[in-house]
């Protein structure tokens, strides 16, 4: 095989699939988008979601900052040498890093050091299997971590909140997969995808989970049962009112697709892998002799430009303006659901700062007194006069600095945290004691949002890596909507406690 033009194939795969959303994706989420009802929340967080979808394209950047860990699962025809594919699928990984095409993610589980290049002990994950077809099959996914962190596994029987017991059959597992995504909440970045695995180990049953979201969205499953479940899912998964970004709506889940496996009689497991609105898988078939790419997968039917139909005015909506530094009074005038559109400086910060900022008599690098956190790792690169620029700028999850925000934001004064997802009781009362709010931005829209940040005007604390690095952003209208206040309040608390009462309507058996 030509090592050369096998890497040239393996990187414009990763691009792609780092870029471009699949045809089925894309029509899912049109689907929605047509659903929603106009004037909501959702129905704006859909209009940026497709703005950025042909942003991304357009500007051939990362669709969201997070890139996740690059999963190949590869089929070679007896006689391939695999070893050498793994060596070329690295260099191909470094390079579209460079590029920025990918967001630097690997990092040292023990020292907490980033490689800089997404390659490390065990990284990227490639599995093999052998086939006796004559070309090679390459499968990719880019799973960020905020869906990651969403998926689940179940261990039948099990008492489930809202549910009740789920038992060893067809009915329990129905249970395990609605209360999947019911934990997911907006913190998976919804509306979802899902793919489950019945059966197998703890290990090969989250890998069947995984294995699933490589089906196409359009596709019937061949197991009678399981194409019943799988509808019955998607369709009652809708009703509970989470919707997308968590902010309530019509669309929580996009698809679910599920296998089965045999089991030892002592173990059942349903292990669930969640998969969020930018679905990033793509594969390929590569010719053994040339390296040639043979043929795209995922490209039936029609593709969604989006172009025609992409809104980025907000409707319905009140629009507060924002000017950082922020006043304590500026900010207990503002109430759940208002849509904020922020110019100024934001400085972003995320596990590494939040955990460094705790320790004892620790100086924060900037004042950051008024000012604003910005949940977010983002994609950079540097230009010819070897300025930073922005690649790619979505929120991360935020749930994951609850130990930590509050205390934070009291001990620097900060006034406002934009990320995604929501935060938890300790953070809502420190915004009410402190006055400080939460500002839910749209996750995923890593290119939208890069559009208004117009300058990189500083970075402190590079020795925790790219994404974990306090970077200096000046924006422009930048858009997000208060899902935490200072009074007290939080749509992310209240959607959760409505969708529950939702959930625990679906308690009696169906199947």
């Amino acid at each position: 095989m030509n090592l050369a033009t096998l890497e040239k194939s393996i990187y414009d795969l990763v691009t792609e699939t780092s870029t471009n959303l699949p045809k089925d994706v894309r029509r899912a989420i049109k689907a929605a988008k047509e659903a929603e009802n106009a004037g909501t929340r959702a129905a704006m967080s859909l209009d940026t979601i497709t703005n950025n979808i042909v942003m991304a394209e357009d500007n051939v950047s990362p669709i969201c900052q997070d890139t996740g860990l690059p999963t190949f699962k590869i089929k070679t025809p007896v006689g391939v040498n695999q070893m050498e594919i793994t060596s070329v699928i690295k260099k191909a990984i470094a390079q579209a890093t460079k590029d920025a095409k990918l967001r630097p993610n690997s990092v040292d589980s023990l020292t907490g050091e980033n490689s800089g290049d997404n390659l490390g002990n065990g990284l990227p994950v490639i599995k093999y299997e052998q086939w006796e077809k004559d070309y090679v099959e390459v499968k990719l996914i880019l799973k960020g971590g905020g869906c990651e962190n969403k998926n689940i596994q179940y261990s039948l029987p099990t008492e489930l909140e809202g549910l009740g017991r789920a038992g060893r059959d067809l009915d329990g597992i129905r249970k395990c997969i609605l209360h999947s995504v019911y934990q997911a909440q907006g913190q998976g970045c919804s509306a979802g995808f899902i793919g489950v695995g019945i059966g197998g180990d703890r290990s090969s049953g989250y890998d069947l989970a995984k294995e699933q979201l490589f089906r196409s969205v359009d596709d019937t499953n061949l197991n009678a049962d399981l194409a019943k479940l799988e509808d019955y899912i998607v369709k009652t998964s809708n009703t509970f009112g989470i919707g997308t970004m968590g902010f309530g709506g019509e669309a929580t889940l996009l698809g679910c697709k599920i296998g089965v496996m045999n089991r030892i009689p002592a173990s059942f497991y349903v292990s669930v892998a969640y998969n969020c609105w930018a679905y990033r898988r793509m594969a390929i078939d590569i010719n053994a002799e040339t390296g040639e790419i043979m043929n795209w997968h995922y490209q039936d039917g029609e593709k969604i430009t989006f172009k025609d139909d992409v809104a980025t005015e907000n409707t319905g909506n009140k629009v507060v303006k924002l000017q950082a530094p922020i006043t304590e009074e500026q900010i207990r005038s503002l109430n759940v659901g208002d849509v904020v559109s922020i110019t100024g400086r934001m400085y972003t910060g995320r596990d590494a700062i939040h955990h460094h900022l705790m320790g004892e008599g620790v100086e924060a690098p900037v004042d950051l007194n008024g000012q604003i956190i910005y949940h977010c790792g983002p994609v950079m690169a540097k230009d010819d006069n070897d300025n930073w620029t922005v690649k790619a700028a979505g929120p991360t999850t935020s749930i994951r600095e609850e130990p930590y925000q509050g205390d934070i934001m009291k001990r620097y004064g900060i006034r406002a945290v934009i990320g995604k997802g929501g935060m938890g009781p300790k953070t809502l009362k420190a915004l009410e004691e402190h006055g400080g709010v939460y500002l839910n931005a749209i996750g995923g829209a890593a290119q939208y949002y890069a559009d208004c940040i117009k300058s990189v005007d500083g970075v402190d604390l590079m020795e925790f890596g790219i994404p974990e690095a306090m970077w200096h952003l000046a924006v422009e209208d930048f858009t997000a909507v208060v899902t935490m206040d200072s009074h007290g309040n939080s749509l992310h608390a209240d959607v959760d406690k409505s969708s529950l009462e939702k959930l625990a309507m679906h308690a009696e058996r169906v199947f």
